[in-house]
């Protein structure tokens, strides 16, 4: 690596570390500052592709409007030649409407993934996330596993129609012992 390229390297990593505090502070006007003009910001989980400086402010206006004590712990940071990709822990308590969802008051606490692109001029281009989606549902209360008794019945009233299926493709006169073709 040459002496350009890692003091542009310790630049971009200086622009997420900051962008990173912003974060745990709330302060969102902060937060802002570290994006380039042409900002986006993309929440993979939930197909959520936030557009524009605009656009990415609505995102950090509902994410701390929803957990208003976010903190972010950074684990491990990864450098490529055009991004950084940090691992980190969210923590934050459900107090305030998010994703059509009532705060529901409980805690959570899940691994994320964030991978950062820069513009020209080594401000934020774009973030992109990713988290395990049901992991954070299951600690709202929203998700049981399917496996469990609770998440059984949930799974059962939720999707009547899938779930007959699938007793149906299991049951022994259409198991491949039986001879009999699976049920459609």
């Amino acid at each position: 690596m040459s002496l350009l390229e890692a003091e542009r390297v310790h630049a971009r990593m200086a622009v997420v570390d900051e962008h990173i505090r912003c974060e745990n502070r709330h302060d969102l006007d902060a937060v802002m500052a570290t994006f380039g003009m042409d900002a986006r910001y993309d929440d993979e989980p939930w197909g959520d592709h936030r557009t524009g400086r605009d656009g990415v402010r609505s995102y950090y206006t509902e994410l701390m409007r929803a957990l208003p004590d976010l903190a972010i712990e950074v684990k491990h940071r990864h450098v490529a030649s055009e991004s950084l990709v940090l691992e980190v822990t969210i923590r934050g308590t459900h107090l305030g409407p998010w994703r059509g969802l009532p705060a529901t008051g409980r805690r959570m606490e899940f691994p994320l993934c964030g991978v950062y692109a820069f513009d020209a001029d080594d401000r934020l281009a774009g973030e992109r996330i990713y988290y395990d989606r049901g992991a954070v549902l299951g600690q709202l209360g929203l998700f049981h596993e399917p496996s469990g008794g609770l998440g059984r019945v949930v799974t059962a009233l939720s999707h009547p129609v899938t779930i007959a299926r699938a007793y149906l493709r299991r049951s022994p006169r259409n198991s491949p012992e039986s001879g009999s073709p699976p049920a459609a």
